[in-house]
């Protein structure tokens, strides 16, 4: 969630807004027994650590780095649902019930995942009620964002879905400077495309009328909101 003194970014669902960090969210022995399910796997910027068709065999903790996961459509086209960051969890929805990845995870930048077999993680699942409540949530917070995004789809203009992109990402991510939120994430102008049904033309020219008002600025690709209280509210 936004770390900040006192004023938030707001939200009108609490469950767009929930933390999302597994591994920081469950306690010392659910955490213990986890690690020793799984094994550690490093991944290089590029690397998939599955695709759309794979089996899925494993589910996924993202220890440190940046991954996004995705859907390729008929025309080719990708269209992110997600990113994940430190402490997620993602690859959970087959492996539950093992059925074939209809989904892609790409590492965005240098990544460490722990990776658990699926046999394991049911059984840890079983042992370790409190950890899985845990994930269930956050897995109903993710079906939540996707809902709202799709009506978003429908009922907003491209300008109005990315400003409401970048507040629920800071929300989530974001950290609160003086009367500044600093998304210390890294996104492209073709990944926001991707995540707004829109172009990358289209989103430098709005993060340019965006920056040239004088709301934010970017830098590395990296967004620092300057006036959080002037942006639309979700």
């Amino acid at each position: 969630m936004l770390r900040h003194d006192s004023t938030t970014l707001t939200s009108h669902d609490p469950l767009l807004t929930a933390p999302s960090n597994v591994l920081e969210q469950v306690d010392k022995c659910d955490l213990q027994d986890l690690l020793a399910a799984g094994k550690v796997r490093q991944y290089s910027r590029g690397e998939y650590i599955f695709s759309a068709g794979d089996s899925s065999d494993n589910v996924y903790f993202l220890q440190s780095g940046q991954i996004k996961v995705f859907q390729i459509t008929a025309e080719g086209r990708q269209i992110i649902l997600w990113f994940c960051f430190c402490g997620e969890v993602f690859g959970l929805a087959e492996a539950v019930h093992g059925s074939g990845r209809i989904l892609s995870a790409q590492a965005c930048e240098s990544c460490a995942v722990l990776c658990v077999p699926r046999k394991e993680f049911n059984a840890y699942a079983e042992k370790h009620g409190r950890a899985a409540l845990v994930m269930m949530r956050v897995l109903a917070c993710r079906a939540r964002v996707l809902g709202d995004m799709l009506v978003n789809l429908v009922n907003d203009d491209v300008n109005t879905r990315i400003t409401k992109l970048i507040l629920r990402l800071s929300a989530l991510y974001g950290i609160r400077t003086g009367n500044e939120v600093h998304l210390n994430i890294r996104m492209t102008h073709q990944e926001i495309a991707d995540m707004v049904g829109s172009s990358r033309q289209t989103v430098t020219k709005i993060l340019g009328q965006l920056q040239g008002n004088g709301l934010l600025s970017i830098r590395n690709h990296r967004i620092r909101i300057h006036s959080p209280e002037l942006m639309p509210e979700l």
